[in-house]
């Protein structure tokens, strides 16, 4: 069973996006922190698999939180999820550990199944939007 956290400042958006997940995939369990302290303490009774992470969050960003989450689980696949589609932002993702990097306006289901199967396969990063990434620098 694979275990999901979905952290995200909008309750709107960790509802919504919970609801598509279970659809696709009825076999996750998926856990919601809307910020960072509640995040961390999810990762701790929780120990998810997979997090999807925004970058604006309450108190520390998502860029930071990833930092500090890989630092102690790096087994974790974080895909940053963002309104934020700029380039110094994924760069800071990747730098920061992030699996992948997906700008919320063009996320959709049959993308993240596709993350999901090729992160629990061997190569754990890609980029959808930069075709020339075929690792994680």
């Amino acid at each position: 069973m694979l275990k999901t956290l979905i952290v995200d400042d909008s309750t709107t958006f960790r509802k919504t996006f919970r609801s598509a997940l279970y659809e696709r995939f009825p076999f996750m369990l998926i856990e919601e922190a809307p910020g960072a302290t509640e995040a961390l303490q999810k990762i701790k009774t929780f120990l998810p698999d997979l997090i999807f992470m925004d970058i604006s969050l309450p108190g520390e960003n998502g860029l930071e939180l990833t930092r500090r989450i890989k630092a102690s689980h790096p087994e974790i696949a974080i895909i940053i999820l963002t309104a934020y589609d700029l380039r110094e932002y994924r760069e800071a993702a990747y730098n920061g550990g992030a699996n992948a990097f997906i700008p919320k306006n063009s996320l959709n289901l049959a993308v993240i199944s596709a993350l999901i199967k090729f992160f629990f396969s061997d190569d754990r990063c890609y980029d959808l939007h930069d075709s020339e990434k075929d690792g994680c620098p």
